[in-house]
């Protein structure tokens, strides 16, 4: 290929800017999808009334939420259509009113239930994206941009807070609900370590498979202190003979021989002793029966999380989760036998990609939260003082309005992550295409991490070889290459197990559930 057809192909590329395109798909999909996703979690919102005696139960129920376009009130109180370059000017934000339908409910449990008050409210204002599809200036000619003051050759895909205009990093991260097996260096290799991070809706929990020096296997968890014998663990899940825990991690005649090692270690036999001596670990000192019940709480929250599926029985979930821990076992083993080699952090594959969709779903989460417990209490304070209960009256829209846009305006994001997002870069027009293109590791730039920064042979095409800073953040803050494409369209889970199922693979969880689709309706 000579030098002009590279150069055809490179403007047809870029033609339909596609620069911060992987911005726009994502931010889209959100306003789509995600926001309604969040708000289908959460549900309902609880609250103390009826606890009294004498007093019926109030709940709010959460239903669908719809987002405009960006708008400014005036100081008349009439409301307007607001463009980006007068929020820029005005030193205001560009953002969209927010409505959501919610009901308030009386009774429940014993009573029946009956709608105090369902309305579609405004619950606050969602900074908007410049250039996505919920943008005023979507879909205008170049004339028409310049009419309104705006430069036709602005690639958007950033957000206007304060008359700031802020871009979203690209966050690098592990990839989460995967086995990586490694040795551990910091006391030697003779410790093999199975870890996995496991995610759900927004909430992500470490959990560790560890083979020690003596060849016995320790979990550690979330919420337990120390480490769980593995055996104990299993068998409070519900695999209770040594025969099935033995063939579920491995056939192998070397991986049975270091299994049958650790079941004549383990102290407890069956599902009902393990769980009293898990319970002991995570309620010393209380009586039995809060024991029984924490230990069973602790287990079916903060172990393995993304193995839970709606619809899906508890006992099922138990046995995945298991099942699961006997494949984190059985890298373990197999690290220790030299037949797998240790999994690479840096391999791109064992990397994910948050981009301005998946950022803002986490802080979407974190503020709908927020707005719940105000909801709680104003409507508490309502109750105590005998008066009408009405939707309009408990909503405070500032409350998720805040929560929205302080993180945006300042960087400091849920989490405790910083520096998530910027100020754009406008030194010139190339300053901005590679600031919207960024990528940033959430590693410490004070600390060496040698292998973190240096160029990994999976990036190739992915990441840009040479545009990194020079000093601390080097080789942490990247950029993409020039023709990259992120793919995104990988959300949709449940097809992902139909297709699976449709190929004869058996077994795939909560897919019995699933109710079959045409071809017309992927």
């Amino acid at each position: 290929m000579n030098r002009q057809d590279r150069r055809t192909i490179s403007k047809e590329y870029f033609s339909d800017e596609r620069l911060a395109e992987h911005h726009f798909r994502s931010f889209n999909a959100f306003l789509d999808r995600g926001m309604q996703q969040v708000v289908d979690e959460k549900e309902t919102i609880d609250t103390d009334i009826g606890d009294k005696e004498g007093q019926e139960p109030v709940y709010v129920e959460l239903g669908d939420v719809r987002i405009l376009t960006p708008r400014v009130r005036e100081a008349d109180g009439s409301e307007e259509l607001l463009y980006p370059q007068e929020a820029r000017l005005r030193n205001i934000t560009y953002a969209a009113p927010v409505f959501m339908e919610m009901s308030i409910i009386r009774g429940g449990e014993d009573e029946p239930e009956q709608v105090v008050d369902s309305t579609e409210t405004k619950v606050g204002r969602m900074p908007i994206m410049v250039g996505s599809q919920n943008c005023n200036i979507q879909g205008f000619s170049d004339q028409e941009l310049i009419e309104i003051g705006e430069d036709p050759v602005d690639p958007g895909g950033y957000f206007i807070v304060n008359g700031s205009e802020r871009v979203l990093m690209t966050s690098e991260d592990l990839a989460p609900n995967k086995i990586l097996a490694e040795n551990d260096t910091k006391y030697g290799d003779d410790i093999q370590v199975a870890k996995t991070f496991s995610q759900r809706r927004g909430y992500r929990a470490l959990v560790l498979c560890e083979r020690n020096r003596e060849g016995l296997l320790e979990v550690s968890f979330p919420s337990v202190s120390g480490s769980v014998d593995f055996v104990t663990l299993v068998r409070a899940l519900g695999l209770e003979s040594d025969e099935e825990i033995v063939h579920r991690v491995s056939e192998d005649p070397e991986i049975v021989k270091f299994m049958l090692e650790n079941l004549e270690e383990a102290s407890v036999q069956t599902t009902e002793e393990a769980i009293e001596t898990l319970g002991q670990r995570v309620a010393s000192g209380q009586g039995k029966n809060y024991q029984l019940k924490r230990a069973n709480y602790v287990i079916d929250r903060y172990l393995l999380p993304h193995l839970h599926e709606d619809g899906v029985d508890e006992e099922e979930v138990r046995i995945n989760k298991a099942y699961y821990l006997c494949r984190m076992a059985e890298a373990c083993f197999e690290l220790a036998l030299e037949r797998r080699e240790p999994d690479d952090k840096d391999h791109y594959a064992n990397k994910r990609l948050k981009v301005s969709g998946d950022l803002m779903t986490d802080l979407f989460r974190t503020a709908l939260n927020k707005l719940s417990r105000d909801v709680k209490y104003q409507l508490e304070r309502a109750n105590m003082r005998n008066r009408d209960l009405s939707v309009s009256t408990v909503v405070r829209s500032d409350v998720l309005t805040e929560r929205l846009e302080h993180p945006i305006a300042t960087g400091n994001w849920v989490g405790g992550r910083s520096g998530v997002s910027q100020l754009v870069d406008r030194t010139d027009y190339m300053g901005v295409l590679s600031h919207l293109r960024r990528l940033r590791s959430p590693l410490s730039r004070s600390q060496p991490h040698f292998e973190a920064r240096d160029l990994h042979a999976t990036q190739w095409g992915r990441i840009c070889p040479s545009e990194t800073p020079e000093g601390p953040n080097c080789g942490l803050v990247k950029n993409f290459a020039q023709a990259m494409e992120l793919s995104q369209d990988i959300e949709d889970e449940q097809r992902l197990k139909r297709e699976l199922s449709s190929m004869g693979v058996e077994g795939i969880p909560g897919i019995d559930s699933i109710e079959r689709t045409t071809p017309a309706d992927d």
